[in-house]
């Protein structure tokens, strides 16, 4: 290392690309995020979608997103009433993201 290059100061204490990370690393919530791109969806139909996340999982993911503005969620009125989740405009920003990830990941797949 070059002694005489300066150092890069820290991140801020707020960083935004961790508060970001932070929303992308947690369990399922890439593959939820994913699911909700195409349309609205309802509980039951995404997490049939994901296949083995545990309702439990997929509740807390949902809500941690809501809470961030990234996942809306609408009751449909009906009897027995139904949930019906969806991307926000900030979450829809995350689109292009997932994909960018996703073709890094088809080249990574057989490694």
């Amino acid at each position: 290392m070059d002694k005489h290059r300066p150092r890069r100061p820290p991140p801020p204490e707020n960083c935004p690309l961790d508060t970001c990370l932070r929303l992308l690393s947690g369990a399922w919530t890439p593959k939820v995020l994913w699911y909700l791109c195409d349309e609205p969806r309802r509980f039951g139909d995404l997490r049939r979608d994901i296949g083995t996340i545990t309702s439990k999982v997929l509740t807390t993911r949902l809500r941690e997103m809501e809470a961030l503005g990234v996942v809306a969620r609408e009751v449909i009125p009906s009897s027995p009433p139904q949930v019906s989740y969806s991307l926000t405009a900030l979450g829809r920003e995350l689109e292009p993201v997932l994909e960018a990830i996703a073709r890094v990941g088809e080249k990574l797949g057989g490694r």
